[in-house]
């Protein structure tokens, strides 16, 4: 392959992938993370956490939730470390406004859900998602 055909097809990938990401900003979605912090007295239930809890808020929210998410600590910035996180939950929507709107009749609901599976007080962040 020439000079030119090589940087021609590398140009090419170049505008793909820019553009891909411009479609992928335009559609931009808001994700909300709740973090529970791992600690020696820690307890969490993950089977209610995902088969009670989080199907309770799934349905809460209705159609402001496109999808949702469960990630289970493994381990720390070293192998050998605790996670630092027992689990992180989350939850993908297109707006904050959608989500606030879906989330707030339920909230006392949802909030008194928690204690049933952890006695971790949450950390949330709402986050949009880039990529």
């Amino acid at each position: 392959m020439s000079a030119q055909l090589a940087g021609f097809a590398g140009f090419r990938i170049l505008v793909q992938t820019a553009a891909l990401f411009a479609r992928s900003r335009a559609r931009a979605m808001i994700k909300v993370s709740v973090m529970y912090p791992n600690t020696p007295a820690a307890r969490f239930d993950f089977d209610y956490y995902q088969n009670k809890h989080m199907p309770l808020v799934k349905a809460r929210l209705g159609d402001a939730c496109k999808s949702c998410g469960i990630d289970k600590g493994l381990a720390g910035e070293d192998p050998r470390a605790p996670a630092t996180y027992i689990a992180i939950g989350h939850v993908l929507g297109e707006s904050i406004e959608a989500l606030e709107a879906a989330y707030t009749p339920h909230a006392d609901e949802i909030m008194g859900d928690i204690p049933k599976f952890t006695n971790i007080t949450p950390v949330v962040q709402v986050s949009e998602v880039l990529l």
